[in-house]
């Protein structure tokens, strides 16, 4: 989805920060913007106030161990359309397993080169 931050209202992760971002869904480059509604020690929520699908995406990092972090994401989305959304739920399903797995394959090379 080559998904990039391309604005942010601030450069920290606080509450009540927004940001635009742009990916290509299907054969369409979108760009959507969202906004971080929680934010405590160990847990963040990013909602999705303007783009393809309703998103709340909640991301929680437990500690292992001195060394370790396991982080979790939590999506609860929605796709417009109704029924006909619907149809279209394993492909976002797909398309999000791939961000994810992206995401842990460059943290983990970016904590290793640090």
């Amino acid at each position: 989805m080559n998904l990039k931050i391309v604005e942010t209202t601030k450069q920290t992760i606080v509450e009540g920060q927004e940001a635009i971002i742009e990916g290509k869904i299907i054969f369409l480059q979108r760009k959507w913007r969202s906004k971080i509604t929680y934010l405590k020690p160990y847990t963040y929520v990013d909602e999705m106030l303007e783009g393809p699908l309703k998103w709340k995406h909640t991301h929680l990092f437990k500690k292992i161990n001195e060394f370790e972090t396991n982080v979790i994401d939590e999506i609860e989305f929605e796709i417009p359309f109704g029924i006909f959304g619907k149809l279209f739920e394993g492909f976002v399903i797909s398309k999000l397993n791939k961000i994810f797995e992206y995401r842990e394959i460059f943290t983990k090379k970016q904590l290793e080169n640090n």
